[in-house]
């Protein structure tokens, strides 16, 4: 009978082997999985909680000038019109500095670039407390801006180093849940801050910007002892754990990026803008609201104490419901949708405060913003960290998070304040945001139609 074997001794034999080679590939498997949880259990608790921790500080800095507000504008004498130009001032300085700083992290290393940017911008808004009218607090401001410029897509970028794919939703969505945290917290603290006003012959708002500034220094100082800059220089893995991580991430440079080419030439990449438009709603949504939320909650006639203890509401919300959403965005491995439809919900709180009044009314729709504005981060990164080439990644993460906050906190914070001025209305200067964001959910629908299990179909050439 040609090629078969038909003899039943060796048929026998065969028949008996088989059981022994599936159990060791079963145990080869089980083995397997055992050391990548194992590694990446060890990752996650090396990096995570601390760089959530140093997240947090970035974000009390960047955005408690919204509480400070509440006492400061008054003493400064600041108009809405002025405050939300000179708040504004820190996304401009942000998106000059941002590329440059991220060529930088790349170029020397994330343990020492990090250090930098923390240590500058924690002095930076200790020095916020030394305001003492508008030119003074626009300065500021956009120092603030050029000091934190980088930490963002740094820490994306960094991430980039140490997660394989199938990790990233999860862990970018626990690392940026330290954003609602940071005024879940932050809000409560500020108005305790501020009630220090007179000790020590300062205001509230001046201790605000110092206690909060401190922690900040510390932390940078912290980064050169607890980060290590690539996998290979990993002393606390394992060599085992070490090359099983190493050969994981180089299988994902395989991988066929969305845009790749020259960094240079990702202004004219229609993917680059895509992203861009879709990340601008979520950045408006989370930049106008750590900037006037605490405001409008005040207006409902509420003292400087419930207006940090409410407008923590809706970001200890949205700190759970980015989480879970992050969760399942990689266990379905779906990224569009989980991008688009948070973008959505944004749009209809948005719409809502127009329609609907009263302060639990009011506070149950800016929960609907800012848990449609965080849970967008996890799914999003995840995609645009797999969608870049390895030579473009930290030009493109940096330009897409700078110019999205350019466009997102630059831009609408001084809309917000421009109609507020015009209108008396916190609640009418909201709609445009609500434009915005059906626009970025427009463009991830589009960009993403080309991506099938987490890969581009197509590579488009920057």
């Amino acid at each position: 009978m040609g090629g078969f074997d038909t003899d039943p001794r060796r048929e026998k034999k065969r028949r008996n082997q088989a059981p022994a080679l599936e159990s060791e590939e079963s145990e080869a498997m089980s083995s397997d999985r055992a050391l990548e949880a194992q590694t990446m259990r060890k990752v996650t608790w090396r990096l995570l909680p601390f760089l959530m921790l140093c997240y947090l500080m970035a974000f009390i800095d960047r955005t408690n000038v919204g509480m400070a507000s509440l006492q400061m504008n008054a003493d400064v004498g600041l108009s809405s019109k002025v405050f939300g130009f000179g708040a504004s001032l820190f996304f401009i300085a942000y998106f000059l500095m941002e590329v440059p700083s991220n060529l930088m992290l790349q170029k020397v290393g994330a343990r020492f670039w990090i250090a930098r940017i923390m240590i500058t911008w924690g002095l930076v808004s200790i020095t916020m407390s030394l305001v003492w009218n508008a030119p003074s607090f626009y300065v500021m401001r956009f120092l603030l801006g050029a000091a934190e410029a980088g930490f963002f897509p740094g820490i994306i970028l960094y991430l980039t180093y140490w997660l394989p794919p199938r990790y990233r939703g999860r862990f970018l969505a626990l690392f940026a849940i330290a954003i609602p945290v940071s005024s879940f917290i932050g809000s409560p603290l500020s108005g305790v801050l501020l009630a220090m006003n007179g000790l020590g012959g300062l205001r509230g708002w001046q201790w605000l910007f110092i206690l909060e500034g401190v922690p900040t220094v510390l932390l940078g100082i912290a980064c050169l002892k607890v980060l290590t800059d690539r996998p290979a220089q990993a002393t606390w893995l394992s060599t085992q754990e070490r090359d099983w991580l190493q050969r994981e991430l180089a299988a994902t440079a395989q991988q066929k990026p969305m845009v790749s080419g020259s960094a240079w030439r990702l202004a004219v990449t229609p993917a680059f803008w895509a992203m861009v438009i879709a990340c601008s709603g979520a950045s408006a949504a989370g930049s106008v609201l750590s900037i006037w939320q605490p405001q409008l909650l005040k207006s409902f006639g509420l003292t400087d104490l419930q207006t940090g203890l409410i407008n923590s509401i809706p970001y200890g919300v949205a700190s759970i419901a980015m989480v879970f959403w992050g969760r399942h965005s990689d266990r379905t491995n779906e990224r569009r949708w989980h991008t688009a439809l948070p973008l959505i919900l944004i749009a209809v709180g948005a719409v809502g405060t127009f329609v609907l009044s009263g302060l639990a009314p009011t506070v149950l729709l800016l929960t609907f913003v800012l848990v449609g504005a965080y849970c967008f981060k996890g799914p999003f990164w995840s995609m645009a960290s797999t969608w870049l080439s390895g030579s473009t990644a930290a030009a493109g993460i940096a330009a897409i998070n700078a110019t999205s906050n350019l466009i997102g906190g630059g831009l609408m914070i001084n809309v917000y304040g421009f109609i507020h001025d015009a209108t008396g209305s916190y609640v009418l200067a909201l709609l445009p945001l609500a434009i915005l964001t059906l626009a970025s959910a427009t463009a991830v629908v589009i960009v993403g139609r080309g991506v099938k299990a987490g890969r581009a179909a197509e590579v488009i050439r920057a």
